[in-house]
């Protein structure tokens, strides 16, 4: 059997949780699974897969802006991220070189990839999404990304391809004019490490903030002063995990300051309504349990989350609204005229088909 490294990016959570299922997949064939990340990632995928080897792998610190100005300390960053991603490169290489190591797998951590052994980027973002009044920015960001595609044997998507009908969940994000990563990409669809549960719906609304700060705390602010105006019974987690409280605004509305990974599946099983911001990783959650009714609240300066909500409100899909516009009775109606998104393939078959046409051809 196959030993392969598994590194997931640790720009918050997303990357790693998406990365469950592939590593619970490779594990259950037989394969040993070396994990490499940092921060929250590591301290997460250690708990959801304990029966796996841990490496402490720092990456590049995030380009987020404290403000909704992200673009500008994007580009400020590049001769920094350059720097940062050959040195990537070159830790990478000895990592590898200290024990046996058969393929890699690499989530959106463009310096981890081997000239020796197969190599597996993980992205759905195949071009960025920029302000119209840079839009050459968009072009050029897939002639960088085919660039690094071309170190990788192939580029896994973790979405349905643009060719479906038009109910691609990434939108244009996932679409490429380069022949590289064309010819690499492999659309696996949807991975979310959210299982449906055979729970009742008795949860009017949950609402999740997060984000970097000080948005997180600015759309906290917002939420508290209005969420009491919501019918039914309410649960606001705040997204504060150094902190341990639970507080009851009124009888039927509840704020916790944050909950487990375990508790969050819960009670997104059993919420009515969603709100939230737009990350993808939760938008493949809300796809997987097949939820219909939410708002989605953009982190400002994140284009892609900007992007994403635009996209599903034009689809019909779901409702959003900026948080500085935010009115939660009169947005929670307006949602209710959207659909919800379409019926997609679930992660349970998606794995098993990514692992059986990809993966297999290199660990088996």
């Amino acid at each position: 059997m196959a030993h392969v490294l598994v590194s997931p990016l640790s720009w918050g959570l997303g990357h790693a949780t998406r990365d469950i299922p592939i590593i619970r997949e490779l594990k259950e064939h037989g394969h040993e699974v070396t994990i490499a990340t940092s921060r929250g990632a590591f301290l997460l995928l250690k708990k959801e897969c304990p029966d796996c080897e841990f490496i402490y792998f720092e990456d590049y610190p995030a380009p987020y802006s404290s403000t909704k100005y992200f673009l500008p300390k994007f580009f400020a960053n590049i001769p920094v991220l350059v720097k940062a991603l050959a040195d990537e490169n070159k830790r990478t290489d000895r990592l590898l070189a200290k024990n046996k190591y058969d393929a890699v797998i690499s989530d959106n951590r463009l310096g981890v990839y081997s000239k020796m052994i197969p190599s597996f980027f993980i992205s759905h973002q195949l071009r960025f999404s920029v302000p119209y009044y840079i839009r050459p920015a968009e072009t050029a960001s897939q002639y960088v990304n085919e660039y690094f595609h071309k170190k990788f044997d192939r580029v896994i998507v973790p979405s349905n391809s643009p060719d479906e009908n038009g109910n691609c969940l990434s939108g244009k994000l996932c679409k490429s004019t380069r022949k590289t990563t064309n010819m690499k990409a492999y659309y696996a669809g949807i991975l979310s490490s959210i299982q449906k549960m055979d729970v009742a719906e008795d949860l009017d609304f949950l609402i999740i903030i997060s984000g970097p700060e000080p948005q997180r705390s600015l759309l906290e602010e917002i939420i508290l002063k209005q969420v009491q105006e919501l019918p039914g019974e309410k649960m606001v987690i705040l997204g504060r995990p150094h902190d341990n409280f639970e507080n009851k605004l009124d009888r039927w509305t509840t704020v916790k300051s944050y909950v487990t990974e375990e508790e969050k599946i819960v009670l997104m099983n059993r919420a009515k309504f969603i709100i939230s911001r737009s990350g993808y990783t939760t938008m493949m959650d809300i796809a997987e349990l097949d939820k219909k009714r939410g708002v989605f609240i953009p982190t400002p300066g994140q284009t892609e989350q900007e992007y994403l909500s635009l996209y599903y409100e034009e689809q019909g899909w779901f409702y959003s609204k900026s948080q500085y516009k935010l009115d939660i009775l009169k947005d929670v109606e307006m949602a209710k005229e959207y659909t919800g998104f379409p019926s997609l393939p679930k992660t349970e078959d998606n794995i098993k088909r990514l692992y059986n046409e990809v993966l297999a051809q290199y660990l088996d």
